[in-house]
């Protein structure tokens, strides 16, 4: 830990986990998952890899986003700053990407189903419906919703802070999971058996007030990464635990991984098999996170001279990452190419598009606020762009 608190490791995690969103994104294109638009190449190769990823990139990022609020709250000096300077830092980017960036990959769906008119018209007249028109449901956040869940869980814990007993509860809770191996069966079992209790109850479906499932994985592991970094005994259990936790992790993968092989794409398994790969999700989600969690403490936790500005590009990257790759791949489809040149092409103007709205964040503070890059004063004048 650097004396303000800031961990290296975690950063890179950071980093890793969110680059990792490209590759995926674009393999969903050419796998046999349904996705927004298909390349019309399924290739069942893909699902072993996809599925090895699907269940703990999302809860690493989550994890890491409690970590990192934790020590936001430690520096805020209180509840109610800290939930205005994360309400800032979420809900300006969230708000420009509904306005300019969403309707990008909203019009490309439309044109799916048949919508006969060009974007400026869309953006225009149409963008804007509530309810259900050309088969897509208005309106949506598509790939935000990310930033909708970590405002709502920071909302939470900024909730709870205020209360001195319920933070004393919270930082109780981080020292009973400090001994023995609790810190890894007990977020195990609690999270398995919460999906699996909200298995065949609610329908799982995404969107913050119906997506319960998401919630009873993702929430749990925002708080375990808030309490990791209120209470740094914590490090000394992940250390211990790690081993362990790979192993479960691998165990339940494999778990996962068949099930998928056994029924790809929209096939629905047995309710037994179902049951079984929603419990090794979560199992494999936490295991995961604990053995991450350990190596980027133990082998990366120091500086680098790209540190920085990678990290300042992870926002703005994210924000238009996915409507890039839907679009790039859409404007593909006419042209028949091969899949790999087709793949190279999306991934090369996805980077371009990421690249392009970091540079003009870094050029153009107004435009830096809006995707979440703010102006850091330092001593020789001028500014330092900073990540939120």
């Amino acid at each position: 830990m650097t004396p303000a608190g800031r961990h290296y490791g975690l950063d890179w995690l950071r980093i890793a986990a969110f680059a990792m969103l490209i590759p995926y994104h674009i393999g969903l294109a050419f796998s046999p998952w349904h996705w927004i638009v298909s390349t019309g190449h399924a290739y069942p190769a893909l699902v072993v890899p996809m599925a090895a990823l699907t269940p703990w990139r999302l809860g690493l990022l989550f994890a890491v986003s409690g970590y990192a609020s934790a020590m936001l709250f430690a520096r805020a000096g209180g509840w109610v700053a800290f939930a205005r300077d994360r309400s800032r830092r979420l809900l300006v980017p969230l708000a420009f990407g509904m306005v300019a960036i969403v309707p990008i990959e909203m019009w490309v769906r439309v044109r799916e189903s048949g919508y006969p008119d060009g974007y400026l018209h869309f953006w225009l007249f149409d963008a804007w419906a509530v309810g259900t028109r050309w088969g897509v449901e208005f309106p949506s956040w598509e790939h935000l919703w990310f930033l909708v869940y970590l405002w709502a869980y920071t909302m939470i814990v900024a909730g709870v802070t205020a209360s001195r007993a319920a933070l004393a509860w919270l930082d109780r809770v981080a020292a009973w999971l400090s001994p023995g191996m609790r810190l890894l069966w007990v977020p195990m079992a609690a999270t398995a058996a919460a999906r699996l209790a909200l298995l065949f109850l609610i329908p799982e479906r995404q969107g913050l007030f119906r997506d319960w499932a998401g919630h009873s994985q993702f929430l749990t592991l925002f708080v375990l990464g808030f309490l990791i970094a209120r209470h740094p005994p914590l490090w000394r259990s992940l250390h211990r635990c790690w081993p362990l936790a790979a192993l479960l992790a691998l165990l339940a993968g494999g778990v996962a991984m068949t099930v998928e092989v056994r029924y790809p794409g929209t096939a629905i398994p047995p309710h037994a098999m179902m049951a079984a790969s929603r419990a090794a999700r979560s199992v494999m989600a936490w295991g995961m996170v604990v053995t991450l969690f350990h190596l980027a403490d133990a082998h990366a936790n120091r500086d680098h001279r790209w540190r920085r500005t990678l990290g300042q590009a992870v926002l703005p990257a994210y924000l238009v990452h996915h409507p890039a790759i839907v679009l790039a791949t859409w404007s593909t489809l006419p042209l028949a190419l091969a899949p790999p040149v087709q793949a190279a092409a999306i991934l090369t103007a996805t980077i371009a598009a990421c690249a392009a709205t970091v540079a003009l964040a870094r050029l153009v503070p107004t435009f830096g606020v809006l995707v979440g890059v703010t102006p850091r004063p330092v001593r020789q004048g001028g500014s330092r762009p900073a990540i939120c």
